[in-house]
């Protein structure tokens, strides 16, 4: 299912599986999870998309076949296919550990064709280990929604968490929180009673509308979703030193605001991509923690209506493609 230009419907569309060069795998896909990203890539909100391009980032496989070098992984194994597609490994960022924001990196589903397709190929140093306990359509949602809002997580810091647009990655980073025994408190869209249920169900200590206060000022809060006017919100409902992160490759512009919600040394940060160490440590942390994704599964020829639902909220949790030849 391909993108040709912004905002045209994905197209279903046959193409030749090419072989895998040093260091690379094919991987049939088994799942592959819809993110936000998709969305901006979609609606060309991203620079320099090369259409057409296959998206999708959180991607689950069986490898097929190995390239000249590849030693992590053997045909049959299962893997996960990340955001983070590859790194120079010579800027300035990848000598400092920070290939998150390598000035050459490429990415899944973005730059890169991606998984909304029945045949993937990756680069085997970027793939990670996805724990047994999940399930193919169950695991998909991790590579991204869990693994970048993971490192978001870790940049809030510890205390009382304010999640701001309560949909896949949220959803999974408020179960981490609970088993650590965190307090969370849950943001939705105005009125959307459901989602605001969902996230009580979740273990969230409060949840309400993205125009409300919660009942006791936040240590940090972390904003998934792509509106700017949520962070002098988020602002508003932070205790001086609080801690704001934004979450999303892409925001709608964040409107003017009285410096007094800044004050106090409140910060506000963003999370740009992940890294490798991301991953794994994520990973340990879901194999250890019995997080429970919720999805919702469709067929890879509906991508088109997952898209749409995720972009007009009727969704809980995660959308999850599953080609039909993976069963």
């Amino acid at each position: 299912m391909r993108a040709h230009a912004a905002r045209a419907p994905l197209a279903a569309d046959e193409v030749t599986i090419r072989e895998p060069s040093a260091l690379q795998i094919v991987v049939r896909v088994l799942a592959c999870g819809v993110c936000r990203t998709d969305l901006h890539v979609v609606d060309g909100e991203l620079p320099d998309i090369p259409y057409p391009v296959v998206p999708g980032h959180e991607i689950v496989g069986r490898v097929t076949q190995v390239g000249r070098g590849v030693s992590r992984f053997r045909v049959g194994d299962r893997v996960g296919v990340p955001w983070l597609a590859e790194t120079c490994g010579t800027c300035r960022y990848c000598r400092a550990g920070l290939e998150n924001l390598c000035d050459r990196a490429r990415f899944t589903g973005y730059t890169l064709d991606g998984g909304f397709a029945e045949y993937a190929v990756a680069d085997s140093r970027y793939c990670c280990v996805i724990p047994e306990r999940y399930s193919d359509a169950q695991a998909a949602p991790l590579l991204c929604a869990g693994l970048i809002g993971y490192r978001a997580y870790r940049a809030a810091g510890e205390g009382t968490l304010g999640l701001y647009g309560f949909g896949a990655a949220a959803h999974l980073l408020a179960q981490v929180a609970r088993a650590e025994g965190r307090q969370v408190f849950a943001f939705t869209r105005p009125g959307d009673l459901p989602g605001q249920q969902f996230a009580r169900e979740l273990g969230a200590a409060w949840a309400g509308g993205s125009d409300q206060l919660p009942p006791e000022p936040l240590d940090a809060a972390i904003i998934f979703a792509a509106v700017g006017e949520l962070v002098p919100a988020a602002l508003a409902a932070a205790r001086k030193g609080g801690r704001i992160v934004c979450a999303g490759i892409h925001m709608s512009d964040i409107p003017s605001f009285p410096y007094r919600l800044l004050w106090g040394e409140r910060r506000i940060a963003s999370i740009a991509n992940l890294t490798r160490a991301d991953a794994a440590e994520f990973m340990q942390v879901a194999a250890a923690v019995p997080l429970h994704p919720s999805i919702e599964t469709f067929p890879l020829s509906a991508a088109n209506e997952a898209l749409q639902r995720l972009r007009t909220g009727a969704l809980q949790g995660a959308a999850v493609l599953v080609p039909s030849q993976a069963g």
